[in-house]
């Protein structure tokens, strides 16, 4: 069963009430407690970031306090979210721009606009990658840089796809009612071709084991990428790459 409900109703809504403070930190891997953090990114000092699938935007606060980018546009479909994150981050206006949009949508109206584009398991992993990886493309000026950690396997441990399809995953509307909601979890080298195919190059893929072997845990991909430059040199945005254990 599927459903056009708003399914990240639920999502992040008991810490929005308890806990409204900007996070100290940027993690990428799933367990939030292991892995880089934001250098992964390169230096955002005066650039335009967007976060795509932001849902509270904790990530994206993060960015706006710590490491000075002239703007960073967090971007989510959900009302749901888009409400808690504005209730909790509107207050870092103008350097935080919270914005409720389909990220694809989003971007393909943004052409040349953003240096840096991230997800922390959040468009990327949600929205058919055949549409959402040309669009960043094309939002990215040349040169920038996109990077997302997504699953490197499904969380009861099935293994990633070898191909581009989603599977039904899981989800509660609203009101309670079971459902599910559809997820991109795609092997390393399927996000490799599918970005290759997008127009990206420069592409690296770390793996990051999981910390625990709780039923929900995961190994993270995190994946890098970037939209050839103009000139073909070095690109003002690139971060050294760090490798998973």
């Amino acid at each position: 069963m599927t459903t056009t409900a708003d399914l990240w109703h639920h999502y992040g809504r008991a810490r929005a009430e308890r806990d409204r403070a900007v996070p100290g930190t940027f993690r990428w891997t799933w367990g939030q407690d292991d892995g880089p953090g934001a250098e992964i990114l390169g230096e955002l000092r005066g650039r335009v970031v967007g976060d795509l699938g932001a849902g509270t935007a904790r990530q994206a606060a993060h960015l706006a306090v710590h490491h000075e980018p002239a703007r960073i546009v967090a971007v989510d479909a959900s009302p749901a979210q888009f409400g808690l994150a504005t209730g909790l981050f509107s207050r870092l206006a103008p350097r935080l721009r919270i914005v409720r949009s389909d990220a694809a949508r989003h971007l393909e109206a943004a052409r040349n606009t953003y240096d840096v584009l991230y997800s922390v398991f959040g468009a990327v992993d949600f929205t058919d990658p055949r549409t959402l990886l040309p669009a960043a493309a094309a939002a990215l000026r040349p040169g920038g840089r996109l990077a997302f950690a997504t699953l490197a396997h499904y969380l009861n441990s099935v293994p990633a796809q070898p191909e581009v399809v989603a599977a039904d995953i899981p989800a509660k509307t609203p009101e309670g009612e079971e459902t599910t909601m559809r997820r991109w979890v795609l092997q390393e080298q399927v996000w490799v071709k599918a970005l290759d195919a997008a127009g990206f190059t420069g592409i690296t893929v770390d793996t990051f084991p999981a910390t625990s072997d709780g039923p929900r845990s995961a190994a993270t991909l995190l994946v890098t990428a970037e939209r050839p430059g103009c000139s073909g040199g070095p690109s003002p945005y690139r971060a050294s790459r760090v490798s998973g254990s």
